[in-house]
């Protein structure tokens, strides 16, 4: 949308009623400035309120419109007032944020139309890489903890198989077997199947032969993609991302994705696993000034494609209960039906940049979009359509909790760099973290994989010499379905499982929403 160079004419009564309704008398983001009827009104501020953050949102809007920018905008802003962001950086452009801006050109430009004092500013970052692939500081997960919901997503099981390795992780962790990394898990799959375990196999209850050979089969493909690296120890702890700078601004943990931009079921997974866990480790806090955290779900459509009806239904609980641990999450795709109706319902800001309607398919998507927001003064279907790059539809909620009148914006410039850091400057910030020594080097201690092979290798006892039969036992007293492990208590596996430290045979660990372990890790 243009506007022309002499300054704008008064607001008539729709825009007022518009403006009046970005009007809030406590801290807020500011979005940018009001478009009416092709003119911006930088008296006319559109903002979100600060303590309305963990209400969730939406950014969306076709390839080009500017939606990384906005991420970059509002990250900028909750960390200058002490809100840590996360943010997922899948084409290497997001770095930008830690170095000052460029002034001059369009960024000065920009700030005229919108009535904002730009002033050139870095943010304190962390950059992460998920199993060190990449530039940052490698964050990796336990298959453990990781559970057995999320595995099936990136592996790509059916419902039935997932059900089946959600058995294999109980069998696990009853009976004390961690699955540290993939080879664990590979190992317990593998001796269930085997004769000497195919025993075990039948006293779990529901899982086939047939179905653990085929998780066997597709684990076995997933570590020859490469995925090994991101499962292991040391084990990313996740209130890392709650952290603030020294000088008191909120931390921006920035999660370096293009090196592994060609395993998108796997990233967009590991988004989730991180906000899982923050979910069974943060504590309930209610409503709060401000957030503890707003997490950033970049190409959220990579989430819920082909996703089961039990991952679906895990990641609407969890987006529904984390506002009251204080975390805000924003999803960012290109339209709302990317997102289900029932998450989709729980997102209470909306930033939608431009939609195109070059298709049947764009045309019915721009209807769709239009009947998401609260009916307005403005033909959404032309507004959509018309936006520029920068440019936007807001709604959101307001410092009682309604939702505010339906604003054309034009966004403010960020500060920050508007592209990529060099790649030295990158490397540099990584190494320079504290946290760097703590998590760069993987380590391979003892766990499910080192202990049955070690139950494999023992060799057995010599048979005593053959003395008389005792009488049977009472039926009553015998135990029928007597297990494989139950069999070989004395012998090296149940030895090596009595030896590791902090590991109980028989302890079962309680699992969250998603199958992740919900024991504190730290």
């Amino acid at each position: 949308m243009t506007d022309a160079a002499q300054p704008p004419p008064a607001l008539g009564p729709e825009a007022t009623k518009i403006a009046a309704g970005y009007a809030f008398s406590g801290p807020a983001l500011d979005l940018g400035a009001l478009l009416w009827d092709g003119q911006c009104h930088p008296g006319a501020q559109i903002r979100i309120p600060l303590g309305m953050l963990n209400r969730h949102g939406l950014v969306a809007g076709a390839t080009g419109t500017g939606k990384t920018k906005t991420l970059q905008l509002i990250a900028e802003q909750l960390s200058a007032n002490g809100v840590p962001v996360f943010l997922a950086d899948i084409k290497g452009d997001v770095s930008g944020i830690s170095a000052p801006g460029e002034g001059g050109g369009k960024a000065l430009e920009r700030a005229a139309q919108v009535g904002q004092e730009w002033q050139a500013a870095g943010f304190p970052c962390a950059f992460y890489a998920l199993g060190g692939i990449g530039t940052g500081i490698p964050i990796r997960a336990t298959v453990t903890d990781f559970g057995p919901v999320l595995l099936a997503k990136v592996l790509e099981l059916n419902q039935t198989q997932e059900q089946s390795l959600g058995l294999i992780f109980h069998y696990a962790d009853a009976k004390g077997l961690e699955l540290v990394d993939l080879k664990d898990l590979r190992a317990v799959v593998a001796f269930l199947v085997s004769d000497t375990g195919k025993p075990e196999l039948k006293n779990i209850g529901g899982l086939s032969t047939v179905t653990a050979g085929v998780i066997l089969r597709a684990l076995t493909a997933f570590e020859q993609q490469g995925a090994g690296d991101f499962f292991g120890e040391p084990e990313y702890d996740t209130s890392e991302l709650l952290r603030t700078a020294p000088d008191g601004r909120g931390l921006v943990s920035v999660l370096e994705l293009p090196a592994v931009q060609d395993k998108p079921q796997l990233f967009s997974t590991f988004l989730m696993w991180l906000l899982a866990d923050l979910y069974g480790d943060l504590p309930e806090v209610g409503d709060v000034d401000k957030p503890k955290l707003v997490f950033f779900f970049d190409e959220a459509h990579l989430l819920f494609n082909g996703a089961s009806k039990a991952f679906l239904e895990a990641i609407t609980q969890t987006v529904r209960l984390i506002r009251s641990k204080g975390v805000g999450v924003f999803f960012v795709t290109q339209t709302p039906k990317d997102v289900p109706g029932d998450v989709l319902a729980q997102l209470g800001n909306r930033v939608q940049h431009a939609l195109r309607a070059f298709t049947p398919d764009d045309a019915k998507a721009l209807k769709a979009t239009v009947r998401t927001f609260p009916r307005s003064a403005y033909d959404l279907e032309e507004v959509l359509t018309s936006l520029g790059i920068g440019e936007a539809v807001v709604t959101v909620l307001s410092e009682t909790g309604a939702p505010t009148p339906v604003a054309a914006t034009r966004l403010r410039a960020p500060q920050s760099l508007m592209g990529p850091v060099e790649g030295a400057a990158l490397e540099g910030a990584v190494k320079a973290s504290p946290l760097y020594g703590r998590y760069a080097r993987a380590v391979d201690r003892e766990s499910a994989y080192e202990k049955l092979t070690a139950a494999r290798a023992e060799p057995r006892e010599p048979a005593a010499a053959p003395a008389p039969a005792p009488a049977p036992a009472p039926a009553s007293r015998r135990d029928d379905d007597e297990s494989l492990v139950a069999q070989v208590v004395g012998s090296g596996l149940f030895k090596s499982l009595a030896r590791s430290v902090g590991t109980q045979l028989g302890r079962e660990i309680s699992r969250s929403l998603f199958g992740t372990s919900s024991r504190r890790r730290r």
